[in-house]
């Protein structure tokens, strides 16, 4: 198929992301409806105990871990479109970032809300909040820890749309 033929409808239910040359398109979304939409991601980083310490004392060279982390949290998901190809820039209204610092399983947790009233939802401006701030706990604390692992970034949850509410069942994940 050439540049120049006409694309031809690619039938089948679920197959929205293609065009009629079946390639890849971003989903016309304009004649959905606005609904209220949030959604809540999480993710972890496995640091040594002293690297947690030192995050917890804020004595990290690089500055404040968690401060900087929320901040680029914030700024990946207004980003997310350019990021992932086929995502829709959003007006997102809502984004937070929480961070728990688990001395147990000396664990960063990491959990964004994203939130809209839009046409799409949000769960990929979460999950990109969520790799992004532990990206960037990562880069904070390279120069004290380079066995640190990024870990177990999921979708918690998600509210509006056509699918409804999702919550996400206990032990599809190795820490729950």
């Amino acid at each position: 198929m050439g540049g120049g033929e006409a694309p031809q409808e690619v039938s089948g239910k679920g197959l929205t992301h293609f065009n009629r040359a079946g390639r890849a398109k971003m989903v016309d979304v304009s004649e959905k409806p606005a609904t209220r939409r949030e959604a809540v991601a999480h993710g972890t980083v496995r640091v040594a105990p002293d690297t947690l310490a030192l995050i917890k004392q804020g004595r990290i060279a690089k500055g404040d871990v968690l401060a900087v982390a929320q901040v680029a949290g914030v700024m990946a998901a207004k980003q997310t479109f350019s990021l992932i190809p086929m995502c829709h820039p959003l007006p997102l209204t809502g984004i937070d970032l929480a961070f728990d610092l688990d001395e147990e399983r000396n664990l960063v947790e990491i959990r964004a809300t994203v939130k809209t009233t839009a046409q799409t939802g949000v769960e990929m401006e979460a999950l990109t909040a969520v790799s992004v701030a532990a990206l960037t706990v990562y880069d904070m604390c390279k120069a004290v820890d380079k066995e640190m692992v990024i870990g177990e970034i999921y979708l918690l949850r998600k509210s509006g749309g056509k699918s409804g509410e999702y919550v996400r069942k206990a032990g599809l994940t190795g820490s729950d």
